[in-house]
């Protein structure tokens, strides 16, 4: 069935990614047992590095009676980008006028990639957002003060922003590990380890680092589709590649 599936697409010059990736359905691949659902895309967003102050830090570095300056609204809803910029500074390196991100937080953290941290000479933690404990410190400069945090410097993880009721047509549910199949030109690729976030308040939206964007060579209308691979919460792409090592094929 599989070599006739194949058959008929190379026959009808169908994409394989236009099939997987469109609201569509093709009637006639039903004749062949194969169950084509409808999915919907999911805009893939690049997230450069940026910061997230504590309204203390904010102050600190910017004066006790200074506010964040609004700008522009993010796609996610209550997020904006600030007027206010910082230098941040590791042992190696440093990166000036990164953006912060309003409105304040609990806790001041700092996305940044791994050439980012490579760049400042700063270990690399991987972590959800909100995440921070055990993680690496900087120097933050502004034009009048600096700040140095011993903790908050993050690579945030690869995730998805969903309200509940796209998590229902998804069929997922809030820290769901999945993966996400993109649309590009000539270097597609699977992201895995991909962590559903659900929020009432939330857009559709995937994010990732600038190292993540620039593997997939589409600028112009990134998106992707969620792909379950057998049970991603219980049964990860790791645990797939020591199968394959293995000689053992699912």
């Amino acid at each position: 069935m599989v070599k006739t599936f194949l058959s008929y697409l190379f026959d009808n010059r169908i994409d394989f990614f236009f099939i997987f990736a469109n609201i569509s359905t093709d009637n006639n691949l039903s004749n062949y047992g194969v169950n084509i659902k409808m999915y919907n895309k999911i805009p893939i967003e690049t997230s450069a590095r940026h910061i997230h102050l504590s309204e203390k830090d904010f102050k600190l570095l910017f004066g006790e009676d200074a506010e964040m300056t609004f700008v522009k609204e993010l796609s996610q809803p209550g997020q904006f980008v600030c007027a206010e910029r910082l230098t941040i500074a590791g042992p190696k390196g440093t990166y000036e006028n990164v953006a912060i991100l309003g409105p304040y937080r609990k806790e001041t953290q700092v996305e940044i990639s791994l050439t980012d941290a490579r760049k400042l000479g700063i270990r690399g933690v991987i972590r959800q957002s909100g995440d921070i404990a055990d993680t690496p410190g900087c120097t933050l400069i502004s034009p009048n003060a600096s700040l140095k945090i011993d903790k908050g410097v993050i690579v945030a993880k690869r995730h998805i922003h969903m309200t509940p009721s796209e998590a229902i047509r998804y069929n997922v549910k809030d820290n769901d590990v999945v993966c996400v199949i993109t649309k590009s030109f000539e270097r597609a690729l699977i992201y895995a380890d991909v962590v559903v976030r659900v929020n009432k308040n939330f857009r559709l939206a995937m994010h990732v680092d600038t190292d993540e964007a620039n593997a997939v060579a589409n600028e112009t209308n990134p998106y992707g589709v969620i792909v379950k691979l057998f049970d991603n919460n219980t049964y990860t792409v790791d645990m797939w590649l020591e199968e394959l090592l293995m000689g053992i094929s699912r």
